[in-house]
């Protein structure tokens, strides 16, 4: 069953996409914590009652600012016939590296409602009111919003303990 160990709320302060899982201390290679997004293509999606979302369809990358702005969800239909497709706060994930799938803490009946969009017909993702409606919808601080740095980051040297470089 999908458990959530930290929360979506945007008073959390998160900077990404959660990771839980024994995966991110045995993993070979350079995953979990920086992974080619090619290898989330097609992953689960579940929420935290382990009900099946969806799969990531793809990962949306804010050129300007090198951040992972949203995944895409499909969900829904039959033999791809139906599907919908949701944009996702990258920040609304976390990563299940033990069952190689994603979680979305959110109830399904939220998702059905949420905004989406077909294959032919993207929203502009660039649009602020767009992506601050979608945010809200979420209940996520929008990633454009965050600092990027952050002492919980064993790579920098606020987060190593060290003083200095």
């Amino acid at each position: 069953m999908a458990t959530r160990t930290t929360s979506t709320s945007s008073t959390q302060g998160k900077k990404g996409a959660a990771i839980v899982g024994h995966g991110r201390s045995t993993a070979d290679g350079p995953g979990p914590d920086v992974m080619d997004a090619e290898t989330l293509i097609g992953d689960k999606v579940v929420n935290a009652q382990d009900e099946d979302l969806g799969k990531i369809e793809g990962i949306m990358l804010d050129v300007q600012s090198g951040r992972i702005a949203y995944a895409v969800l499909s969900f829904g239909g039959f033999l791809g016939m139906g599907t919908k497709l949701f944009a996702l706060p990258w920040s609304a994930l976390t990563l299940d590296t033990d069952e190689k799938q994603f979680i979305l803490d959110v109830p399904k009946a939220k998702l059905e409602n949420a905004p989406g969009f077909d294959k032919d017909h993207w929203p502009s993702m660039a649009d602020p009111r767009w992506a601050k409606d979608l945010h809200a919808y979420y209940d996520i601080t929008p990633y454009w919003e965050e600092e990027i740095a952050t002492a919980r980051d064993p790579r920098t040297t606020a987060g190593s303990g060290r003083t200095g470089v």
